[in-house]
């Protein structure tokens, strides 16, 4: 297949993996909802600076993925599609960059399967669809390494501007780790060539120069705007903290990021695995890397270890991983032509079924059905109220309205937001139990498994409005 056609045909895959559908599958909880009610306040308020929800100002992430968000609603409205579009959109890129950069190693051939071992991923198809920044930071960590690698191969020093300059737009994306993560795995490949001397030849004062001047077309204004508070939740709460305390104590394990290797790259790993440990066994040694498979392989594994050593874990934190990964594993395949077809056709056909399976599972973990049955039964004298486990930031994206988590005193107390601590997280607005209100129809969406407590701590005077399965839709008059 020549170079053209491997383009076109990679697209066709992403248009099927990535686009299709999107505009089926709900705003979800409890990530999903975060950033684009964030959005959509921002787009409310007219201003496209400072993130806010629930009112509040949100320190949460920086800004990039946020102005994705808003020129997709300007151009598309507020609705699923618009909200998916743009990581559908960067991980076409991704796909696209992943051809060029093996094709730069190797040869189109391996690029091309390269890519496509990329796009029909599980965790690549996975991100594709989820409304976060992750596609957003692949591209721009990917192009960081990749000019770094290439200048680096070829003498051709003036790419490290490129890569310094998106180190700068990955700072603005998701933060420090956005210029510190590509900048540990470009020391180390340097260390491994017995090579530090080329530091000197980095361009570190002009370069770091492009990539906080870029980083400061926001951080600058939003310390000036807001102050120590900005610092102390961006930096300390959103990013020390997430280092060092577990957001999720549950996930902090040792096997976290090898099951998340292991699921995340099927269905190719598998061969491949078992290929190579089948050889290295044999043959009692490990393979000889040449210059390319050593970047790509300290790439990979530097990302590994780093979020292995993070308290907090999440299956996308690992995704930046995927290029080389990607491009490692063409070079099994390059010689199995026939079975990787096989093999790439499956997956295409597998995930766009599978995205018929998770539709009704993203129903699941969204608030948009309860907003539905709630919305018509709404005036502006209606009090909501979540006494749910994990509060619906979803439901609130739907219905467009305030909804209060509601809680005993003693609960609400250890929930309210408090300095370097996850409570931070709680901007949301509460409402003591004790202070429902007694003039207001009020609609409360309660988990199943809180019913009983709900009823003890409220009274029993509720009319159920809708069995949602994990959830119930309870109304009581004035």
């Amino acid at each position: 297949m020549n170079d053209k056609y491997s383009k076109k045909f990679l697209l066709l895959i992403c248009a099927i993996l990535f686009f299709f559908g999107g505009w089926w599958i709900p705003v979800t909880d409890p990530t999903e909802c975060c950033y684009t009610l964030t959005a959509k306040e921002m787009l409310e308020s007219g201003d496209y600076f400072s993130p806010r929800i629930y009112g509040n100002y949100w320190y949460d992430k920086p800004i990039f993925f946020y102005w994705e968000l808003l020129i997709a609603y300007k151009i598309f409205g507020v609705n699923e599609f618009a909200s998916r579009f743009f990581p559908a959109v960067f991980s076409t890129c991704g796909v696209l960059l992943t051809y060029f950069f093996a094709s730069k190693l190797y040869n189109k051939k391996l690029a091309f399967i390269a890519a496509a071992i990329l796009a029909a991923s599980l965790e690549y198809w996975y991100i594709a669809h989820a409304i976060i920044t992750d596609a957003t930071l692949f591209c721009c960590i990917s192009i960081t390494l990749m000019t770094f690698f290439i200048g680096y191969r070829d003498k051709n020093f003036n790419l490290y501007y490129i890569s310094y300059a998106f180190a700068g737009i990955a700072i603005l994306t998701k933060g420090p780790i956005g210029f510190f993560l590509p900048g540990l795995i470009i020391l180390i490949f340097l260390a491994v060539q017995n090579d530090l001397k080329h530091l000197l030849k980095l361009k570190l004062i002009q370069g770091t120069a492009i990539t906080f001047s870029i980083a400061a077309i926001w951080y600058l204004p939003m310390y000036i705007m807001h102050g120590q508070i900005f610092l102390d939740n961006f930096l300390g709460v959103h990013n020390y903290l997430r280092a060092t305390v577990s957001e999720h104590p549950e996930t902090n394990v040792i096997y976290y990021y090898a099951a998340v290797f292991l699921l995340g790259t099927l269905p190719f790993n598998l061969p491949v695995i078992f290929s190579v440990g089948k050889k290295i066994w044999r043959e009692r040694k490990l393979p000889k890397l040449d210059m390319r498979e050593k970047f790509l392989l300290i790439w990979a594994v530097t990302v590994f270890v780093v979020f292995q050593s993070f308290a907090t874990k999440y299956v996308t934190y690992t995704y930046p991983y995927m290029m080389p990964i990607a491009i490692l594993f063409a070079g099994f395949f390059v010689s199995r032509e026939k079975f990787f077809n096989r093999l790439l056709a499956g997956a295409v056909i597998f995930f766009t079924v599978a995205l018929f399976v998770a539709i009704p599972l993203t129903q699941d973990a969204s608030g948009k059905k309860a907003a539905e049955i709630i919305l018509p039964m709404t005036d502006s004298q209606t009090c909501v109220v979540s006494y749910t486990k994990t509060y619906s930031g979803s439901l609130v994206f739907y219905l467009n309205r305030a909804v209060f988590r509601l809680e005993d005193a003693e609960t609400l107390a250890k929930l309210r937001p408090d300095k370097m601590t996850w409570t931070t997280l709680n901007v949301m607005p509460f409402m003591e139990i004790s202070e429902l209100p007694t003039d207001k129809k009020i609609i409360a969406l309660v988990d199943t498994k809180r019913e009983s407590d709900f009823f003890e701590l409220t009274d029993k005077n509720w009319t159920l409005i809708e069995d949602l399965g994990r959830r119930k839709i309870f109304v009581r008059s004035n």
